[in-house]
């Protein structure tokens, strides 16, 4: 995957969330500077629609707190790329909480998105999250 120069990284699981820079080549990414925003899940009603019976049933549902947290990161990088401060920014997701992402990207945030991937990638090195933007 072609990451631009200065492009910021957000990667993000159910409990995670840390955003980094692209101090690399598009093609060599050099990831820098990880911060972890301080974010206050606030939208519980995200992953209602996960509730099912049949889930519950197969002991499969959703953590609601984890889809809380997935809208609140979105709702942080949303602001970042209202506010002009995201230019680029690519999301490295776990399926999950990337799915629920989605359904609540600003229409300014999808301009600004090079691109997503779906995996869980936050408990890896920098090292490892650089070679998976590369060879996707």
């Amino acid at each position: 995957m072609k990451l631009p120069h200065k492009a910021h990284v957000a990667l993000v699981d159910g409990k995670s969330f840390t955003v980094m820079r692209n101090g690399g080549n598009p093609f060599e990414p050099k990831l820098e500077g990880a911060t972890k925003p301080d974010l206050s899940a606030t939208n519980f009603s995200a992953g209602v629609r996960h509730q099912d019976n049949g889930g519950r049933e197969r002991g499969t549902s959703t953590q609601l707190d984890e889809l809380a947290h997935a809208a609140a990161a979105t709702e942080w990088i949303n602001a970042k790329a209202i506010a002009g401060e995201i230019e680029d920014v690519l999301i490295i997701a776990d399926p999950k909480s990337l799915g629920e992402m989605r359904r609540h990207y600003h229409s300014e945030l999808k301009q600004r998105l090079v691109g997503e991937i779906d995996k869980t990638l936050t408990g890896e090195t920098t090292d490892r999250i650089e070679q998976a933007i590369s060879a996707a």
